[in-house]
């Protein structure tokens, strides 16, 4: 088969599928997914498959197209898998931190069904990387090494490009908050925050100071509720300081008044607690209600699993 210069994809996910189904087979080098059980030198017990979306895939299920391949480009073989580790970066997306963080996130969590696999391009792991990794470092957490764009192909090979139109940073609008006090009082928000984070209490705020960039929460001696414990430790709990990293300088409202209880989510790293979302503790929240009762039950896979 003779090899024609590849392309790079046309943008918009609707385009792209009708250009890949409608482009002769002979002008690229596709493989029939029959041999295609071997991948990166991995060997899978089933032959890659085609399946719906489904409805709580919630990082993909509405990117633009139905069905995708399994296993993934991220080598994860079944869909129990892909929901485990595609749900704790469902709060990136909340941040706006690019325009193309879905279409990237999904290109290796639920790749498009196709016969052979389609990377996305390294120019949008780019964009994307350079838009998104201070909000990730605002919660403790370098740039994934699985997600580390020298991997992926250049542009003027086959792969999908940045979807976003008239910018090659196509940032939406975003808010100037600090990224852990950015957050809706919904239970759908306040739930992927509790799956994604360590550890999550209910307690009140005794004094925010300013520290090498950071903000510091100290909590009030009083009894705190644990709702999830994970990596804290009751040493930790005795005497509770919090970071919101590089938070010294952006607003948070909800730190403006100390007065009430909180409902504090955060994560451990190197010994440090650091803070990723923060709520008023509203009473009559019915949204706050139905989270939190729910929470003790909710099975949720952790940020340390999931960014490696």
């Amino acid at each position: 088969m003779a090899r024609h210069r590849s392309q790079t994809l046309p943008h918009g996910p609707f385009l792209l599928l009708f250009f890949l189904l409608l482009t002769s087979a002979e002008e690229y080098d596709y493989y029939s997914w029959q041999a295609d059980n071997v991948h990166h030198g991995r060997f899978y017990a089933k032959q890659p498959q085609c399946v719906d979306i489904p409805a709580d895939l919630r990082l993909c299920h509405d990117v633009g197209y139905k069905r995708m391949r399994l296993p993934n480009l991220l080598d994860h073989e079944t869909m129990p898998e892909v929901k485990q580790q595609a749900g704790s970066w469902v709060p990136l997306l909340a941040k706006r931190c690019h325009g193309d963080t879905q279409v990237f996130l999904c290109s290796l969590f639920a790749p498009v069904c196709l016969d052979r696999p389609i990377y996305p391009c390294r120019s949008l792991c780019e964009a994307v990387r350079n838009s998104c990794a201070p909000v990730m470092e605002a919660y403790g957490f370098p740039w994934p090494d699985m997600l580390q764009c020298n991997k992926f192909p250049i542009d003027n090979d086959l792969c999908i490009p940045m979807q976003s139109s008239g910018s090659s940073t196509a940032l939406l609008p975003a808010s100037k908050a600090c990224p852990p006090c950015d957050n809706e009082l919904k239970a759908d928000a306040i739930m992927e925050h509790f799956c994604a984070s360590d550890f999550a209490l209910k307690m009140k705020i005794k004094e925010v100071k300013k520290e090498n960039g950071d903000r510091k929460l100290v909590a009030a001696q009083k009894k705190k509720k644990v709702l999830k414990m994970g990596t804290l430790k009751k040493k930790d709990l005795k005497k509770l300081v919090l970071y919101i990293k590089n938070g010294a300088d952006c607003p948070c409202a909800q730190l403006d008044s100390l007065g009430s209880s909180f409902l504090i989510m955060g994560r451990k790293v190197d010994q440090q607690l650091l803070l990723t979302s923060i709520h008023k503790w509203e009473k009559k929240s019915k949204e706050l209600k139905f989270a939190v009762k729910y929470m003790k039950s909710q099975q949720c896979p952790t940020f340390h699993t999931v960014f490696q």
